[in-house]
């Protein structure tokens, strides 16, 4: 399964670089964001080089960012519950 791109509000990688830039550590925001931290890096160099927020670039709407973050998670929690599967299957055998 592939995980689906997620996609942003231009206000929230503003905020998120704000964040940064006033002084928290990219991994302390990304964290707290829940971001992947090489994505924050990449908005900040966007931000100092101003091509953060594209004109003319898709507009995403919170509504659009929550379900693609949840269905990122449904994958994630996917593969997540296979490897139980596989683990207590291996356990199982291993016990008999």
């Amino acid at each position: 399964m592939k995980i689906p791109k997620q996609e942003y509000t231009p206000e929230f990688r503003g905020l998120a670089v704000n964040r940064v830039k006033s002084g928290q550590s990219i991994s302390a925001v990304a964290k707290d964001l829940g971001l992947v931290e090489q994505t924050l890096r990449n908005w900040v160099k966007a931000a100092d080089a101003g091509k953060l927020n594209k004109p003319g670039g898709k507009v995403v709407t919170p509504e659009q960012m929550e379900l693609s973050r949840l269905r990122s998670e449904v994958i994630r929690l996917k593969r997540e519950n296979e490897i139980l599967k596989k683990a207590t299957a291996y356990f199982a055998r291993e016990t008999l």
